[in-house]
């Protein structure tokens, strides 16, 4: 694969690390934004490039298929193929990525290639039981696809009369609606209770000893992600001063 181009040196390169619902994603955005930097997210990259049908995106869709995880060499290609593209002139906030020790290496001998390393990685911390009340309340929409938070969601409106009651066409009845398009919201069998423990432990397991790599090089900031969002936005940015 080629290398970034050497006239994109310069730019800014920001990991932000949390578990399963400790709101990475939604400063990820908010820094990239106030920071002019492109947000990358590996989940958005392989889905587009499944959808796609790029090479890569091939390789990655059928390592899915099997169950089996997409192999770093893929990870690391679709990240050098989105930093080569004009939105990320700038740089990148890295939403989740690396992962891994081994992805963390990956992408320091990418960067490196135009004399570039990581400025910075923030790790976003959230007590385990608030994390799994925050993703145990959220819902998707079967009906326009997005997920709303606990605070989102409101009760159906009340039926005409007792003796007409508000089922949906399964027969059962709707216990939260979407407020954006009214349609009913269900749990994901990710957000459960049982099964965000499992994928906090898994979280521990992987990132344990990445937090101790960033943290020799000293280039680990961890904040406190309870609060409001511009509260949390704040102690961020405050970390890349």
């Amino acid at each position: 694969m080629a290398a970034i181009p050497a006239s994109d040196r310069g730019r800014r390169f920001v990991v932000l690390i949390g578990a399963p619902g400790a709101g990475k994603g939604t400063q990820s955005a908010r820094l990239a934004e106030a920071l002019g930097l492109c947000k990358l997210s590996t989940g958005d990259l392989l889905r587009e490039a499944v959808r796609a049908g790029t090479p890569l995106g091939r390789a990655a869709e059928e390592r899915m298929r099997q169950g089996l995880l997409v192999e770093d060499d893929v990870i690391l290609g679709l990240v050098r193929e989105h930093l080569r593209t004009p939105g990320c002139a700038g740089g990148a906030v890295l939403d989740g990525f690396p992962r891994t020790l081994a992805q963390a290496e990956g992408l320091d001998e990418l960067l490196a290639e135009v004399g570039q390393s990581v400025e910075r990685v923030v790790s976003i911390e959230v007590d385990e039981e608030e994390i799994v009340r925050r993703l145990s309340g959220r819902r998707i929409c079967e009906r326009c696809g997005r997920v709303r938070e606990s605070a989102e969601i409101v009760a159906p409106p009340e039926p005409p009369s007792p003796q007409v009651a508000a089922l949906p066409a399964d027969g059962v009845a709707a216990a939260e609606v979407c407020p954006s398009c009214g349609g009913p919201l269900v749990q994901r069998a990710d957000d459960r209770p049982e099964t965000v423990r499992r994928r906090l432990e898994v979280f521990r397991e992987q990132t344990a000893p990445l937090l101790a790599w960033y943290a020799q090089k000293s280039l680990l900031g961890r904040v406190d992600g309870g609060g409001d969002v511009a509260r949390i936005h704040a102690l961020v940015r405050r970390e890349l001063t």
